[in-house]
C-alpha cells in the first residue's frame, strides 16, 4: 500500500457518481446491511416537533448506558460525520495543528485545512496499524487533537494499547485531545477507548454495526464541556435531528445485544468464506487480518491498478468494491465480507471471473514498508465525499 497521496478519485465520485446504479452485489459499503423500516415499530404517537438540540432524553440516556457514562457526556448528531465536523469546528482555530492517519476517512484534512489549520497525515506500520511513532514526532504545543480511527477504515486494524498510551502522554501536557472515530466498535462499554484518556472523545453511530446509515443518527461521548460547545455549534448546522429517526434509533440501541451478536456472527461467517478464497489467489492478493471489522484490506501486488480492476468488476460483473484510490492510497481493495453467505459467495465468484482474465503485475511476496509503512504529507484541500 502506498499512502499519502491526493485521491485519484474521491469516495463521493466513486460511490455516488460512477458506481451508482451499476451493481447488484454490494461488497463495498462498510456497514452490515439488512435493516428495513418494517423491522421496527413506527412510533405513531411521536410529536413531530423540533426535539432537543442535544438529542432527545431517551436516546441520550441509552447511548450513555452503552458507554457507562452520564448523559451529560453525550451529544446526538446527524450521523457520525456531523459529530466529527462539529468537533473540528469547536476544538480548532486558525493556526492550530492536527495529526491524522492515512489511509482513512478523508474528512479531517479538507475541513481543518480550509479553516486555516495545519494538518500532518502519517501512515501505517507494515502490519497496518497507525504509525504512532511517526505521529509522536509531529505532536507539539499547537496540536489540538490526534484523530484515531480504530478499528481503521479501510485497513481493519486497531491501534495498540501502548500506542494509545503514548499518544495520550504526548498530548496531556498541553491539553490536546484524542478524537476517536469508533464506528466499528461493536461493544462500546467494553471496547471503546474513550476511558483511556481524560481528553478523549468517542464518535459513533447506528450506521455500521447496526446497519442503519439511512437513519443518520450518530453521537459523541466526551468531556461535558466539549460536548456542550459542540452542541451549541450544532444550532448553526442541523439545529436538531429528526425526532422520528431518533425514536427509531433509540429502539435499535435498546436491543443492542441482538445487533452486536448479529454483527459478530456475520463477520465470523464471512471470514470463513473469505480466507480460503484469498488463499487461492495468494499470488495476486494478500490480506491484512481484520480486527473486528466487517471488511478486509486486500493488497493487490499481482494487479497493475486497483482502481481499474474495481472498475472492471463493477461494470462487467455488477459488484461494488472500494479501491485504494478513494482513500488516497494505491494497490489495494477494501472488501466487505459480512454479508449473507449466498451473496458473498456469488460476489467472490464474479470477482474471480475478472481475476482470471487480468494480466498480473510483478509484486513482492510479503508486505513491505513501502506498501504498509508510514507515508507523510502536509494535507491539502481535497474534495471530500461521504462515509
Amino acid at each position: 500500500m502506498t499512502v499519502g497521496r491526493t485521491p485519484a478519485i474521491t469516495m463521493r465520485q466513486w460511490y455516488f457518481e460512477e458506481a451508482h446504479g451499476h451493481y447488484d452485489i454490494d461488497l463495498g459499503d462498510s456497514y452490515v446491511g439488512g435493516s428495513r423500516l418494517s423491522d421496527h415499530t413506527m412510533p405513531a404517537d411521536c410529536l413531530l416537533d423540533y426535539g432537543n438540540g442535544r438529542g432527545t432524553t431517551p436516546l441520550r440516556s441509552v447511548v450513555a448506558r452503552l458507554y457507562g457514562r452520564d448523559p451529560s457526556h453525550i451529544g446526538i448528531t446527524h450521523g457520525g460525520q456531523e459529530a466529527l465536523y462539529l468537533l473540528y469546528r469547536t476544538l480548532f482555530s486558525a493556526g492550530d495543528h492536527a495529526v491524522v492517519f492515512t489511509p482513512g476517512w478523508e474528512q479531517a484534512e479538507p475541513v481543518l485545512s480550509r479553516a486555516g489549520c495545519r494538518v500532518d497525515a502519517v501512515g501505517v506500520t507494515p502490519d497496518g496499524r497507525p504509525d504512532v511513532a511517526a505521529a509522536l514526532r509531529r505532536i507539539g504545543p499547537r496540536t489540538r487533537a490526534v484523530v484515531v480511527n480504530s478499528p481503521c477504515n479501510p485497513t481493519g486494524r486497531q491501534i495498540t494499547a501502548a500506542g494509545l498510551r503514548d499518544l495520550a502522554e504526548a498530548l496531556r501536557p498541553h491539553g490536546g485531545h484524542l478524537l476517536l472515530d469508533e464506528e466499528y466498535v461493536a461493544d462500546l462499554g467494553a471496547d471503546s477507548l474513550v476511558g483511556a484518556y481524560e481528553h478523549a472523545i468517542s464518535v459513533s453511530s447506528v450506521s455500521k454495526v447496526y446497519g442503519a446509515p439511512g437513519l443518520r443518527v450518530g453521537w459523541m461521548c466526551g468531556p461535558p464541556g466539549v460536548v456542550d460547545a459542540a452542541m451549541q455549534y450544532k444550532h448553526f448546522t442541523t439545529v436538531t435531528n429528526s425526532v422520528l429517526l431518533e425514536r427509531l434509533a433509540a429502539g435499535m440501541l435498546e436491543r443492542s445485544e441482538d445487533h452486536v451478536r448479529r454483527y459478530r456472527q456475520l463477520i465470523a461467517e464471512g471470514l470463513r468464506t473469505l480466507e480460503p478464497w484469498v488463499d487461492r489467489h495468494r499470488g495476486t492478493l494478500r490480506m491484512w487480518q481484520p480486527e473486528g471489522t466487517p471488511y478486509a484490506w486486500l493488497h493487490t501486488p499481482g494487479l497493475p491498478d486497483s482502481l481499474e480492476f474495481c472498475r472492471d468488476v463493477l461494470h462487467r460483473q455488477g459488484v461494488l468494491l472500494m479501491p485504494a484510490e478513494v482513500f488516497g492510497a494505491e494497490h489495494g481493495i477494501r472488501l466487505t465480507f459480512a454479508r449473507d453467505p449466498d451473496v458473498l459467495a456469488e460476489g467472490l465468484r464474479r470477482i474471480e471471473t475478472v481475476l482470471a482474465g487480468r494480466p498480473t503485475a510483478a509484486g513482492p511476496a510479503t508486505p513491505t514498508a513501502a506498501e504498509g509503512g508510514a507515508g507523510t504529507q502536509r494535507a491539502g484541500s481535497n474534495d471530500d465525499g461521504t462515509a
